[in-house]
């Protein structure tokens, strides 16, 4: 199943292959994912399909910068991050699953992460 997301304004678009849907999701501490309120469902970066411009991006990186958050300049929303699964070595993408529309989010089973720890 593939599905489609977006920041608010939708300079910032994307598909997403899901498998069979996104029934877990986590929730992380860390001092970004406790302000921004994301999230997030993890895959390969294969999975993830940008439909706009890579220019369009805006990328934050902090701490041990593993990460890098895009967000969008002119909304602000950041509707994934991109890294390196520190075990397989493989590209990985971390998607905001709100900013996928067709999520039902009161469906999904939300484990707590302590990325504050890291």
């Amino acid at each position: 199943m593939r599905l489609a997301g977006s920041c608010h304004c939708g300079r910032i678009a994307y598909e997403v292959e899901v498998g069979d849907g996104i029934t877990e999701v986590y929730d992380c501490n860390c001092s970004m994912c406790r302000r921004r309120g994301g999230l997030l469902w993890f895959a390969p970066r294969s999975a993830l399909v940008l439909k706009t411009a890579e220019a369009d991006l805006a990328t934050y990186r902090f701490n041990r910068e593993h990460l890098a958050h895009h967000h969008c300049t002119v909304c602000g929303i950041a509707p994934f991050s991109e890294g390196t699964n520190p075990k397989t070595g493989e590209a990985t993408v971390a998607v905001n699953v709100r900013c996928l529309p067709e999520v039902d989010l009161a469906g999904l089973k939300i484990v707590p992460v302590d990325g504050a720890s890291f």
